[in-house]
């Protein structure tokens, strides 16, 4: 039985072999749903390779070059593709691998239900966590393959593209318009986002952008608290990661937003007023360190990015003088504490990865070492965390371990209680 690289994630992604670069030329069609792809991709084997294994998924496959040459085989699975190499490719040297590819996308089906791209009302949302970047190209999918992109979308010219990366160039021509995109931070490919809409866009100062519908924001709504979130974020936890951060709001409401690099969608139903969207913002842009910038290398340890994620709603509450950060962490506690935990948080089980338990209690440790270290070396050690990983992989044994150079207390109890144990310890003071 072929064993994966995140056993949470069966049948995604390649150990074999490394993606360096990604250059997507996409071509899509509003109006019957089809797409158009040339995928160029610079790999890297990391052991001998007779063959390149790609996902991608419910998409037909027209033509594939290998260093400009026809490889030995090709053959198409439902998910994935298998390039059968002409030549040995040894470990460490380099090839470039060109797939033109094409059909109507749709969603991957998966343990956590579809992912990636999704039809809207008018236009298209592809928000790719944790497995729907193949939905749209091919790809090793995997969060621990970090590459850099540059993606070039064509479509009617009535409609506004947004995708990862910085906005190169634009251009118009017959009812058709196309945008390039280039992102040279390392982005995994679940971190790839790509938005189809009719939008405008509104400048909210420095590195801060709202793409949305064209209409009014209602009064009291949290995305133009975004600046004040992001001096509090850099204040906690260093300077922002990437070049900017775009709030995407598309124009149908959705069940929750989701971060990708450097970017976050949102439905129109999070432009309304009130603590449950404006959480849900601070909640996005605090994923820009804690997810996109140091990425768990495996979904088991996803409270890495959703602890983080979901204390800096708590410590947002109490910057803007609402419940504080102890207040939240009684309240989740309480909570937590009538229900029975189903696994320890380094290992969740793959059915409960996204649970609400795992975000709260992942929080609950942080409040837990907040409390055990003080906020002065707590909060330098986040800035430490995101200086010393940004751009890489990590694992909740690299956090215990950098934890342990900011401190004389054995942080040994603590970690073992909140992260290994199943039932849940007393609550952080």
């Amino acid at each position: 039985m072929r064993t994966w690289p995140d056993p949470y994630l069966p049948g995604h992604g390649d150990p074999s072999y490394g993606v360096r670069h990604y250059d997507l030329d996409l071509d899509y069609r509003l109006a019957t749903n089809r797409l158009h792809g040339r995928a160029t991709l610079l790999i890297e084997a990391l052991e001998p390779l007779d063959a390149v294994r790609l996902d991608l998924s419910g998409l037909s496959v027209d033509r594939v070059r290998v260093d400009g040459a026809k490889p030995r085989k090709v053959t198409v699975k439902d998910r994935a593709v298998v390039v059968r190499l002409a030549t040995r490719l040894d470990a460490g040297t380099s090839a470039e691998l060109v797939v033109e590819y094409g059909g109507k996308p749709a969603p991957v089906p998966g343990p956590y239900g579809p992912a990636g791209w999704e039809e809207l009302t008018d236009g298209v949302l592809v928000a790719s966590q944790p497995y729907g970047a193949p939905s749209v190209f091919p790809c090793n999918d995997r969060a621990d393959d970090k590459a850099t992109y540059r993606i070039t979308v064509t479509t009617d010219a009535a409609y506004r593209v947004v995708a990862t990366g910085r906005l190169l160039a634009s251009s118009a021509r017959g009812g058709r318009a196309s945008a390039t995109f280039a992102e040279a931070a390392p982005t995994a490919s679940y971190l790839v986002s790509l938005v189809i809409g009719r939008l405008v866009q509104t400048s909210l100062g420095d590195r801060l952008t709202l793409t949305h519908p064209a209409r009014s924001i209602p009064s009291g709504s949290p995305f133009p608290r975004l600046p004040a979130m992001l001096d509090a974020c850099e204040e906690w936890f260093g300077p922002y990661p990437f070049d900017a951060f775009d709030a995407v709001v598309v124009d149908d409401p959705l069940e929750i937003p989701l971060e990708a690099q450097a970017m976050a969608t949102f439905g129109t139903n999070h432009l309304e007023p009130g603590w449950d969207n404006e959480r849900l913002v601070v909640h996005e842009l605090a994923h820009q360190w804690f997810g996109n910038a140091v990425t768990a290398a495996q979904l088991r340890d996803i409270w890495l990015h959703e602890g983080f994620a979901c204390y800096t709603e708590w410590l947002w509450s109490e910057r803007r003088g609402l419940a504080s950060a102890n207040e939240r962490a009684r309240h989740h506690w309480t909570i937590l504490a009538a229900e029975d935990q189903p696994a320890p948080l380094t290992d969740p089980g793959r059915p409960n990865t996204f649970d609400d338990w795992v975000y709260k209690r992942g929080a609950l440790t942080l409040h837990a070492l907040r409390a055990a270290l003080g906020d002065e070396a707590f909060f330098t050690l986040c800035r430490d965390w995101v200086t010393t990983f940004s751009g890489g992989n990590v694992s909740t044994a690299d956090f215990i371990a950098l934890a342990g150079r900011h401190t004389a207390v054995d942080l040994g109890p603590l970690f073992t209680a909140w992260l290994d144990e199943v039932d849940l310890p007393a609550p952080p003071a």
